[in-house]
């Protein structure tokens, strides 16, 4: 519940700077009049949109599961991180309008110190922010809070290359470079956009767990469950926090059904001592259903 809790106000704060940080940006731009910095102050809307579709996922996402969703509401927020990337998309493309609007019509932005001290203090408040978004994440396992930390680090990269690239502006006096760091904040953003949906698409499909959480899973499976014979058919998936984890159980037919009982019983409690939020089923068969393959425990 600890957890639970601290990723909800982690949520809710992230929205909060994402607003902070947007009323900078947009001060910054409307200082300057700079395509590159109006881009940038785009991307911070699409930020504050992300903290809100992760604030609802997060918290739809503690929603204990009851007779409609018996498996849980974990998965809300994989769906979460698809919508942040299509809007990550959508304000590439518009990033990519203006751009070429810019470039058409060129024209050397203005006020260049107060634009460029106040959009690097906003980066500095993302960068920050940014790194403890992706820690916490990856801590409580959400991906809604992982993907919008991820899509930050991507803003403050965007950032820097159009802070740099301001600064050759003003000391060349080639006014369409603004306009051509705007189309390449707008490809950083597509690219970023492509990511996040890739990586939550495969949650929803139901992807299996890394392949070092696979190997602890089998080794547990075999190092606790004398009495056994073998355990085969081993699943894995992965929804929101929750690692669902099954497979069939061979024990020799003249056992009783409690003995098999109390062998699952130990597995399980191995199982949650090693991986958090486990959910587990066991399949217990005779003998004869021994396919001799999987963990072979005698």
């Amino acid at each position: 519940m600890a957890i639970t809790n601290k990723t909800l106000a982690i949520a809710a704060t992230s929205l909060l700077i994402g607003l902070i940080v947007l009323g900078l940006k947009v001060l910054a731009w409307w200082l300057t009049g700079s395509v590159a910095l109006y881009s940038d102050a785009l991307e911070s809307i699409v930020n504050v949109v992300t903290a809100i579709v992760a604030l609802i996922a997060v918290r739809l996402a503690q929603r204990p599961a009851d007779a409609a969703l018996p498996y849980g509401y974990h998965k809300a927020e994989y769906f979460s991180a698809v919508v942040v990337g299509v809007m990550i998309i959508v304000a590439a493309i518009l990033i990519l309008r203006e751009a070429l609007y810019g470039f058409l019509e060129p024209e050397m932005p203005e006020a260049p110190v107060q634009g460029l001290v106040i959009s690097a203090f906003a980066t500095i408040i993302n960068l920050v922010w940014a790194q403890v978004l992706i820690r916490q994440g990856r801590k409580a396992r959400s991906p809604a809070i992982e993907a919008d930390g991820q899509h930050l680090m991507t803003d403050v990269v965007s950032t820097v290359g159009v802070l740099v690239g301001l600064a050759l502006v003003y000391l060349t006096g080639f006014a369409q470079l603004d306009a051509i760091l705007a189309a390449l904040v707008a490809l950083n953003i597509l690219w970023s956009g492509w990511g996040v949906i890739r990586d939550s698409v495969g949650g929803l499909m139901d992807v299996a767990v890394p392949p070092d959480i696979q190997k602890t899973i089998r080794d547990v499976i075999a190092n606790n469950a004398d009495g056994a014979i073998e355990a085969h058919d081993i699943r894995t998936r992965q929804a929101g926090k929750m690692t669902f984890i099954d497979f069939h159980l061979v024990v020799p037919g003249a056992m009783s059904v409690d003995d098999a009982h109390s062998i699952c019983d130990g597995i399980e409690a191995k199982l949650r001592e090693a991986v958090d939020d486990a959910q587990i089923t066991i399949h217990v068969e005779p003998e004869n259903k021994a396919k001799h393959a999987g963990i072979v425990v005698l």
